[in-house]
């Protein structure tokens, strides 16, 4: 993909070349899927007529209590099995909350984007920030755009692939960017998320099990993943800039979909002045905007900031951790965009009449037709890999290798780390993996003297950097998409050619951060 005359290319950019070339041979999603759909229905009932079970302790994530479970392999091709098929295949693609995020996100992201205001809030950013410091910023905000649950697929990565092309440089490396921040280090913030709570839960009632009068805080790991935010930000530029960006060379616009809606006058310009320069109608578009955005706010702080306000926790009066707000964060995220999008079409004029609002709306979610229907084929594989049992009987079959490895405590925490990572291509939540994995290893880290929190935050390691490999992340497709945007031909391959570096090396180097921390005796949290 370089220029001609592009020096020659290295080790990793010739396997990374191999890498994209077999992978965009292999059949569209769709197909891909539907094979897979196959493979497990036919590895469920082998597994089945193998009477393969395991017997394990799991946490219950709503009752806290420690159960003890056998779970065995069930057949898809049963007759239980192809009942559940049969009834569940509509409430199967409802469940799958990636579809209402993606909408509901799209309705508020499609009303800015045709107003004008994201691309001129994107050349602001570009005129304000020097040029080494977008990529940085961009990895930053990705990182940090976890708070707002999965809103970060949706709106940062294409804004990212926007900012690149807005100066010239390739958007395939600004979608790889910011996908590799948002997915890449999905469980680190510098706040807490909702996702702290249930997993410090799931901790406690594990650490119970051989002390029942300690637990941690939900800030015990917060220093280690506060410290992993700017590392991970740093890796990810540093990666985008020495390893993606000298692959892909200079970006071709006549490589993009005919469809696509590209504005190229920053790229084709001269100068990055000549091409971020706000015109008038633009900048009163942006203060009416900026009014907008006041308004969303005093509206959100009526409903966030009193100690009676109804997104707060109607029991302990929280509003970070487990409360409406930070659990319904898409909402406000989708009302940003859509208030100040009206506001900035109607300072600029770009967007006259409720019927222009209507028809950026409906424009929004009519393109997201391939996708919704990718997102029915996955989440039929998902809930039928899930009633196999098949991940439950991986994942603790590793569990018990790894615990019975006769290994020191520095790398038995680091071979659960690579354990978690493996198993996080093909087991994704979370919280089910943790709910798993705790009680098998926070009492054995327990009894060997190791802060909970520090087990606690190697399963964060571990459950990260592959997110944006895994064939399993609902939003994996919808990045495909995105690049296809930019270049027609872009498929499967070229998203994981584009993202294994990012992988690799985000894993290499977080490791090493949890290693020293570890060994250095830091203090994980408060």
């Amino acid at each position: 993909m370089n220029s001609a005359g592009a020096a020659p290319k290295g080790f990793t950019q010739k396997v990374l070349d191999i890498v994209e070339k077999v992978g965009n041979k292999v059949p569209h999603p769709v197909v891909i899927f539907l094979i897979l759909i196959a493979i497990v229905l036919v590895l469920s009932h082998v597994l089945v007529l193998m009477e393969a079970s395991v017997s394990y302790q799991v946490i219950n994530p709503e009752t806290h209590e420690v159960e003890d479970a056998t779970t065995t392999a069930r057949s898809l091709l049963s007759a239980s099995g192809l009942r559940d098929m049969y009834v569940r295949l509509v409430p199967n693609f409802m469940g799958f909350t990636a579809i209402g995020l993606l909408v509901v996100a799209m309705v508020g992201v499609g009303v800015a984007e045709e107003a004008g205001l994201i691309n001129a809030l994107i050349r602001m950013l570009v005129a304000v920030s020097p040029r080494w410091a977008l990529t940085y910023i961009l990895a930053l905000v990705g990182i940090l755009s976890s708070i707002a649950a999965d809103a970060g697929y949706v709106v940062l990565i294409p804004l990212a692939g926007a900012a690149y092309l807005a100066i010239g440089r390739n958007p395939l490396a600004g979608l790889a960017l910011g996908f590799a921040a948002v997915a890449g280090a999905f469980n680190v913030n510098m706040i807490i998320k909702p996702l702290d709570a249930v997993l410090t839960e799931i901790t406690n009632d594990a650490i119970h099990m051989v002390d029942p009068s300690s637990s941690i805080d939900l800030t015990a790991g917060l220093w280690f993943s506060i410290a992993s935010v700017p590392v991970l930000a740093i890796v990810i530029a540093l990666v985008t800039e020495r390893i993606i960006e000298p692959r892909l060379g200079p970006y071709v616009p006549e490589k993009a979909h005919p469809d696509a809606d590209l504005d190229t006058n920053v790229a084709e310009s001269s100068t990055a002045s000549e091409g971020t320069a706000i015109t008038p109608a633009e900048s009163r578009g942006l203060r009416f905007a900026a009014m907008g955005l006041a308004l969303v706010l005093v509206v959100l702080g009526f409903m966030t900031i009193p100690e009676w306000a109804p997104l707060r926790n109607p029991d302990t009066g929280d509003l970070i951790g487990n409360s409406p707000f930070m659990n319904g964060l898409i909402v406000p995220i989708m009302f940003l965009f859509l208030i100040t999008g009206i506001a900035y079409g109607m300072g600029a004029r770009t967007l006259v009449g409720t019927n222009a609002i209507i028809a950026a709306m409906t424009k929004a979610v009519s393109g997201l037709g391939g996708t919704i229907l990718l997102f029915l084929v996955i989440s039929q594989f998902i809930a039928y890999f899930n009633y196999s049992n098949i991940p439950t009987l991986l994942a603790v079959n590793m569990a018990d290798a790894l615990k019975s490895a006769n290994i020191g405590t520095i790398w038995l925490l680091l071979g659960f780390i690579l354990v978690v990572t493996l198993l996080n291509f093909i087991f994704t939540p979370a919280i089910a993996k943790w709910a798993i994995f705790a009680p098998v290893f926070i009492p054995l880290f327990v009894t060997l003297g190791v802060d909970p929190a520090a087990v606690l935050s190697a399963y964060r390691v571990g459950d990260s950097p592959t997110n944006a490999l895994t064939p399993l992340n609902a939003y994996f497709a919808l990045v495909v998409g995105f690049a296809q945007k930019y270049d027609k031909t872009a498929g499967i391959g070229t998203i994981v050619a584009l993202l294994l570096p990012y992988s690799i090396w985000m894993t290499i180097v977080w490791m090493a951060l949890f290693a020293a921390w570890y060994l250095l005796g830091l203090p994980w949290g408060l």
